[in-house]
């Protein structure tokens, strides 16, 4: 598992975000406080508060570096 920072500060955003996750194998956790949804749902995604960066767990255990590449307009 690896965790980074995500910004999904607009509605294009979390729309293509969802879209690009949606197409990985692997698990993806959003972490903001004491809230974790599944980072593949956008409406658990738009009950969080968007205005600053948010942890995304990526349960993966390979294939992390593609992984990170295709999510590399999100990170912060």
């Amino acid at each position: 598992m690896k965790t980074v920072q995500i910004s999904l500060n607009s509605i294009d955003k979390v729309k293509s975000f969802v879209n690009t996750i949606n197409t990985m194998d692997c698990d993806f956790d959003l972490i903001s406080g004491r809230y974790v949804i599944d980072a593949k749902s956008i409406m658990g995604i738009f009950s969080l508060d968007l205005s600053k960066p948010i942890d995304l767990a990526i349960h993966a255990d390979d294939g992390i570096d593609k992984i990170l590449e295709k999510i590399k307009p999100y990170l912060v």
